[in-house]
């Protein structure tokens, strides 16, 4: 994966599911955590991830320097909102494009939101995270989380250069948290990190993924 495979590839898609059954727990429950509220949906959906991931979550936080924290934003989002998303964003795109095809369209629209078929946050596989001060304090990465391409003109593509050091140095320090963890990233977005779906089953060479889109 030397260069960018989009969520709408077509090799992400035709990997199988092998789903484990791993329940989707309450991130709040593990204090070590930092839980940002800015996208709670009044279930509180957005606090969930599969055991494994979050297990994931944790080994990455104690691989973090002294003085930073992971902030945790977002992470098991119902089918249905995924959808919703996915659609607005291409509706977005197509007023933008309306000389883009419905493929051009497809592909453009993943950059920023996974199609619902594939989604990882649907499975319960997917976090939005940054990183925070030991006082809550939320550090500069270069970009808002969930910037969109056109919006920060690329920054949040997670290898740009166009931002400043400081947030390039805390964008390495982030990634090699969650690299070393067994997370893998999703290219367009330094705060997409996930483990066990299709996405991270093409990146690391696995077989199948472990988990599906679930139901909370």
């Amino acid at each position: 994966m030397s260069e960018i495979t989009l969520m709408s590839d077509p090799q992400i898609a035709a990997l199988p599911v092998e789903e484990c059954g791993e329940r989707l727990v309450d991130v709040r429950e593990a204090e070590a955590l930092l839980v940002d509220n800015r996208c709670h949906d009044g279930t509180g959906a957005f606090a969930h991830l599969r055991e494994g991931v979050l297990e994931r979550l944790l080994a990455a936080q104690s691989r973090l320097p002294d003085g930073m924290r992971l902030l945790y934003v977002e992470g098991y989002r119902p089918p249905s909102l995924q959808r919703r998303y996915f659609e607005e964003y291409g509706a977005e795109l197509r007023a933008a494009h309306p000389e883009w095809s419905a493929p051009e369209l497809h592909a453009a629209a993943s950059r920023y939101v996974s199609p619902p078929e594939i989604a990882p946050h649907s499975a319960g596989s997917a976090v939005d995270v940054t990183l925070a001060a030991a006082d809550g304090r939320e550090l500069d990465l270069g970009t808002r989380m969930n910037a969109s391409p056109e919006e920060s003109e690329g920054a949040c593509y997670t290898a740009a250069t166009a931002i400043p050091a400081e947030a390039r140095r805390h964008r390495e320090i982030l990634g090699a948290a969650l690299t070393g963890a067994g997370l893998v990233n999703y290219p367009t977005e330094w705060w997409h990190w996930s483990f066990g779906d299709r996405y991270w089953a093409l990146a690391t060479g696995a077989p199948a993924a472990l988990y599906g889109p679930k139901e909370l």
